[in-house]
């Protein structure tokens, strides 16, 4: 699959945002220990931004950026021959794949949380203005050396699903747990969090212990809608 493809099945901006939230607030009430968690979502981020990301601890990662502006992707595979550092010597992105961001999003381009030494952490990229109808990527000339060049698949494929489908057999493989797929997907409909659903999920967790990651992720509770 390429990034185009991606492009193509990526939700929109909304739906996108929700699911973002969804993933970090399952991750944080399966997960009391913050390092061990894959998704995370911050409110608070910058200005009237959010930042939604995954980070796999193996060194791949991804934010998703959510501005008035619309959003941009930035997705890291370490192993993907797309990386810049595919040359030790001279590390830099991919040709054209940086070079088409909108003005609009190009410090992101230059945010130091996406930089090491100064080089974007980045394989693949796409965006989206809040006027568009689709989401954009470089005209880039991918390798073949590999089905998921860039990573974006893989690294990106719980928002490309969207479904608690996919989140319960990503959880139950990786924390370990066994889920009621009616507990995930009220979650994902962003239904109002108490302390039975809470418990429901992960009986060694409550309400009250969830408080700093409910006003991080800004998830919805039955006194907070």
């Amino acid at each position: 699959m390429t990034i185009r493809d991606v492009a193509r099945r990526l939700p929109g901006l909304l739906h996108l945002r929700d699911s973002s939230q969804a993933l970090a607030m399952l991750d944080a009430i399966l997960c009391p220990e913050r390092w061990l968690r894959y998704h995370s979502f911050d409110t608070h981020w910058g200005p009237d931004q959010e930042l939604a990301s995954m980070c796999n601890g193996t060194g791949d990662e991804y934010s998703i950026v959510f501005s008035p502006a619309g959003a941009y992707v930035r997705v890291f595979d370490h192993e993907s021959s797309m990386s810049p550092w595919r040359d030790p010597e001279s590390p830099r992105p991919w040709p054209e794949l940086l070079e088409p961001v909108p003005e609009v999003f190009r410090p992101y381009i230059e945010e130091p949380a996406f930089r090491l030494e100064g080089v974007p952490l980045v394989t693949a990229c796409l965006w989206r203005q809040a006027s568009d109808d689709h989401w954009h990527t470089g005209n880039i000339a991918v390798p073949s050396d590999r089905d998921d060049p860039d990573g974006a698949e893989g690294l990106l494929e719980l928002v490309l699903d969207c479904s608690p489908d996919g989140y319960q057999q990503f959880a139950e493989e990786y924390y370990e747990v066994s889920l009621d797929p009616a507990d995930v997907a009220a979650i994902y409909a962003l239904r109002p969090l108490t302390d039975q659903l809470v418990t429901a999920l992960n009986p060694h967790r409550t309400l009250a212990e969830l408080a700093e990651d409910l006003d991080s992720v800004g998830y919805p509770t039955a006194a907070r809608r």
